[in-house]
C-alpha cells in the first residue's frame, strides 16, 4: 500500500490531494506558505507528485516563473526530494483522455469515471454530505492535484 501526495502548484495557493493506492483519503487547497509546512509534516507519504510547467515556445509571464519557484521549494521540501515524480500537464491530458488538447472538463469527467458510483446525489462519485462518494471533498485546484496522482501512480506501474 502505497501513500501519494500529489499537488498542483500555483503562485500563492496549491491545490493537493492524498491518495493510498487508488483511494483519495484527504484533498484541498492550501495557501503556499502552509503547504511548506504540510509537505514537511507529511512523514507518512511514501512517494510526492508534482505537475511541472513545460515550455513549449510560447511567452510567458511572472505568474508561471512564481510558480517555478514554488515547485522547487515544495520538492526540497519532501523528505526525499530524489523520490518526487515531475508530471507535465501533457501527460496528464493524454493519459486521462487520450490527446493533448483535453480541456479541465474533459480531464474532470475522466476522473469521475475512473471512480465507482457509491454516494448520493446528481453525481454518485461525488455524493453529498449524508451519501459521501469516493470523490467528496474533492474541489477546485485538488481536481488537478488528483489528476496529476492517477497519472503518477500509472507512470509509476508503467517503469
Amino acid at each position: 500500500m502505497s501513500t501519494l501526495l500529489a499537488i498542483d502548484p500555483g503562485t500563492t495557493q496549491s491545490g493537493w490531494v492524498i491518495v493510498e493506492d487508488s483511494r483519495v483519503m484527504q484533498s484541498g487547497v492550501m495557501p503556499n506558505p502552509d503547504m511548506l509546512n504540510f509537505i514537511d509534516d507529511c512523514r507518512f507519504c511514501d512517494d510526492m507528485a508534482i505537475e511541472m510547467i513545460a515550455s513549449y515556445g510560447m511567452a510567458v509571464g511572472r505568474e508561471v516563473f512564481e510558480t517555478c519557484v514554488w515547485i522547487g521549494r515544495f520538492i526540497e521540501c519532501f523528505r526525499d526530494p530524489d523520490l518526487v515524480r515531475l508530471v507535465y500537464r501533457k501527460d496528464v491530458k493524454l493519459h486521462l483522455c487520450g490527446t493533448p488538447r483535453a480541456k479541465d472538463a474533459n480531464i474532470r469527467q475522466a476522473l469521475i469515471d475512473l471512480y465507482p458510483a457509491t454516494g448520493g446525489g446528481k453525481t454518485p462519485q461525488i455524493g453529498t454530505k449524508s451519501q459521501p462518494g469516493p470523490l467528496y471533498g474533492v474541489t477546485s485546484h485538488a481536481w488537478p492535484a488528483l489528476a496529476v496522482a492517477v497519472t503518477a501512480n500509472a507512470q509509476r506501474r508503467a517503469a
